[in-house]
């Protein structure tokens, strides 16, 4: 093997999800490579259909005495060239060895814990401009962004989720954290009266949300999908996407709904911000401005030529800069310039 990836979080979220996709990525690409993880069921699952084999190890802290060595005797057996460790976790754990450490950041993460790295990686420009205004060398700061693919299958039907047909739907995808903003589009849409809602994520602000609901009068309209694994079929299923993070460094969500034709409105927090060309490929609001989220909103669903032509921008955003062989090609590159796989 040439290269293992390594990921410490048990969690499900958007750097998990986007884990996997790197990973098949690499694997469609022919880039001989394995995976070393924290115990997770739907991940060790999706691994294996992608024949990658997977180590699971534990990940722990601060009394870890294993992940280290593991993560070890896993390099030196498959004679690796890289590994790539995945946010703090994986980082701090990943030792030094004649591989090269390569550390990817999707965050503004404690860069002590990538210290004696080689490499970088940050999948916005500006997480690697922060990097170097914190002491990390330029010539070792890398950018490489996120891909986005369509993935297979057909919209989820709505009555799936008890969704009448023929009535807007709006998709709001991410963890049920304040950051996220969630509560947000609940407010919006109490005023679009004949909109529904699909919030698709798990998280501790659960209960709070659904008593937000049901304060603002929207629970009748709101559905609560929890953690899914079928991001494209919900995608295909909704009318507009709504990504009112308040705290966003990438913004995930908007490549993937521009990859599934899908039209955006997101808050104008770092990620989004940078992405959307505002009014072009989407429409960027204020941070926590509800009003003027549903005003967005409703302004597409008034209007389904500006709907296609959004969603026809952003889709041409993804094939430009986005897509799956461009950043493959991209990390290529970069594992070519440290010393070949």
């Amino acid at each position: 093997m040439s290269l293992i990836q390594a990921l410490g979080s048990n969690a499900n979220g958007g750097a998990e999800a986007y884990f996997v996709s790197l990973v098949g990525a690499f694997k469609h690409a022919g880039i001989a490579q394995s995976a070393a993880i924290r115990a997770h069921v739907g991940r060790e699952a999706a691994l294996a259909r992608l024949g990658v084999a997977a180590s699971v190890l534990p990940f722990t802290k601060p009394f870890d005495f294993s992940t280290a060595s593991g993560i070890a005797a896993i390099a030196r057996e498959q004679e690796a060239r890289f590994v790539i460790a995945w946010m703090n976790r994986a980082a701090s754990l990943t030792p030094a060895g004649p591989w090269k450490r390569i550390g990817r950041l999707g965050g503004y993460y404690k860069l002590k814990n990538y210290r004696g790295f080689d490499a970088l990686v940050g999948n916005t420009q500006d997480i690697v401009d922060w990097m170097v205004r914190e002491g990390w060398p330029k010539a070792r700061a890398h950018y490489i962004p996120n891909f986005a693919a369509a993935g297979d299958g057909a919209a989820l039907p709505r009555a799936t989720f008890d969704t009448p047909e023929g009535v807007p739907l709006l998709l709001g995808m991410g963890r049920l954290h304040e950051s996220k903003a969630h509560d947000v589009s609940l407010r919006a849409l109490a005023r679009i009266p004949d909109a529904y809602l699909w919030i698709a994520g798990d998280g501790d602000e659960e209960q709070k949300l659904k008593a937000l609901a049901a304060e603002l009068g929207v629970s009748n309209r709101v559905r609560f999908l929890g953690w899914r694994d079928d991001a494209p079929a919900l995608y295909r299923a909704a009318d507009i996407v709504v990504f009112p993070s308040r705290f966003e460094p990438l913004g995930n969500v908007v490549i993937q709904a521009w990859a599934h034709g899908v039209p955006v409105v997101a808050a104008h927090s770092a990620g989004p911000g940078a992405l959307i060309t505002d009014g072009h490929d989407g429409y960027l609001i204020p941070i926590d401005d509800a009003a003027a989220l549903a005003a967005r909103v409703q302004e597409l669903l008034a209007d389904p030529l500006r709907r296609t032509a959004l969603a026809a921008a952003g889709l041409r955003r993804v094939e430009a800069k986005f897509s799956e062989a461009a950043v493959v090609a991209q990390w290529r590159a970069l594992f070519d310039a440290m010393g070949g796989l």
